[in-house]
């Protein structure tokens, strides 16, 4: 009974954050009652802390991809005639890096942002889910990336790892993007370990060579953007204009630094070329549409599970809304945005989650024929079958990592819609068998206890 009742709360606490996470902002409040009026909205506020330099900011807004809200649509024109043939794929790939992490300012997480080739010309296609107004997204985007070698003003601070790096505690060194080459991931020559190899221009070597001289044993903060990326210690004067950035480093990261550095050294001037706001396609009757859908469809779930399972079924419809709270708070915080592929994957788990309940139900009933306890025969319901229930969606998490395709395999399917759906489903997988096991379970065994009692 102390594990159910700590279940309990462990549920009870979930429930109470879900609803504040998934509670809609800003929600609008009008009803008269009696002479009583009240007309006002209620906006609850977001999530923001910042640990140990570790930031988190989240405002808890659904965001809606272009079919269901809309947004931007914007072209620009890359100038690569003076960069060399060699280095422009790099540099269009290095303009791209940057732009995204941009756009994520605007709390575009799912952004799309693509190189096309038209003719002679390079182009960077993007696409702002939920932004109209652009003026702000293009001011940002067209600037040229801005690269910045700073030192830290308290050397105290400048040894805890912990420390998060700003401009305000940081002063720059007068080398920036202007005075930098190139940069790329290479391999330790004694260690073996991953570093960044990086080439300052010829002329601005003897710069580099009294700044690092100057700073032997204290870290040059690498800022690109206004945003820290990297802060190596100088271990010796780099006299010759070829150096190293050296750190507990995977393959992974020296080729993310080396890009971010280059998107700041190469300065791609971008050019806008096309403009245009983009309506939802699917219109906002045919949204509405959709959720009223939803809203149905759902409601004759709920009447079949309390009419065909009475309590039992009762008790699957608290788990299926504690799913849906935690679906929903989860969709926030990522964020995911949601388009209407991703709502088909939310409502295939959420028919999944009913069928694992299903499953436990009818083997409870099988059980009970025999002339079982109704407590041995819940948990002896849920131990049978969970194998079934983990062979079937170990199976279909398997089709959403083929659909996911994280290691953008060529021949599989790299397009957003296609992976929007997969993360819902996947995600509803997860949180289903949590809330089909955890909470339906522990609501089960309580509801024995009571039973129990009340035979007695």
């Amino acid at each position: 009974m102390k594990h159910s009742l700590r279940n309990l709360i462990i549920i009870f606490i979930i429930f109470v954050a879900g609803l504040f996470t998934a509670f809609p902002r800003p929600t609008p409040i009008k009803f008269s009652f009696r002479g009583i009026n009240v007309n006002r909205v209620l906006n609850l506020p977001g999530i923001s802390f910042n640990l140990a330099g570790f930031s988190f900011n989240r405002d808890l807004n659904l965001k809606l991809g272009l079919d269901l809200a809309g947004g931007s649509h914007l072209a620009f024109e890359a100038d690569v005639s003076k960069i060399n043939p060699d280095d422009q794929q790099s540099a269009l790939e290095a303009a791209k890096s940057t732009i995204e992490r941009r756009v994520n300012i605007f709390g575009v997480s799912e952004s799309v942002v693509q190189t096309a080739r038209v003719g002679e010309s390079q182009r960077i296609i993007i696409e702002l889910p939920g932004v109209r107004d652009t003026r702000g997204a293009v001011a940002l985007i067209g600037r040229t990336a801005q690269l910045d070698f700073r030192e830290v003003v308290e050397s105290k601070e400048a040894t805890d790892e912990a420390v998060f790096l700003t401009l305000q505690n940081t002063r720059s060194t007068g080398f920036t993007g202007a005075d930098f080459r190139r940069a790329r991931p290479s391999f330790d020559s004694t260690s073996g370990k991953p570093t960044v190899s990086f080439e300052t221009k010829p002329e601005s070597s003897q710069k580099f060579a009294e700044i690092t001289t100057r700073l032997v044993g204290k870290p040059l903060a690498i800022f690109l953007d206004g945003l820290p990326i990297s802060a190596p210690t100088i271990q010796t004067p780099i006299t010759g204009g070829e150096g190293q950035i050296t750190g507990s480093f995977t393959s992974d990261q020296t080729r993310e630094l080396a890009g971010l550095l280059n998107s700041g050294a190469l300065p791609i001037p971008v050019k806008l070329i096309e403009q245009r706001t983009v309506q939802a396609s699917l219109g906002e009757t045919a949204v509405n549409a959709s959720v009223v859908a939803g809203l149905v469809g759902l409601s004759m779930v709920v009447l079949f599970m309390v009419i065909y399972y009475r309590w039992l079924g009762f008790l699957a419809v608290v788990g299926l809304l504690i799913y849906g709270l935690i679906t929903l708070s989860i969709y926030k915080l990522m964020p995911v945005v949601l388009t209407l592929p991703g709502i088909a994957g939310f409502i295939l788990s959420v028919g999944m989650a009913v069928d694992s309940n299903i499953l436990i139900f009818e083997r409870m009933k099988e059980e009970l024929r025999v002339g079982k306890r109704w407590s041995d025969s819940m948990e002896s319901a849920f131990g049978r079958a969970w194998d079934a229930i983990r062979d079937a969606n170990t199976a279909t998490l398997l089709t959403v990592f083929i659909l996911l395709n994280p290691l953008n395999l060529s021949f599989l399917h790299t397009s957003g819609p296609v992976r929007g759906f997969a993360v819902t489903l996947g995600l509803g997988i997860l949180i289903s068998l949590f809330t089909g096991i955890f909470v339906t379970r522990t609501l089960m065994r309580v509801f024995a206890r009571q039973n129990t009692e009340h035979k007695a």
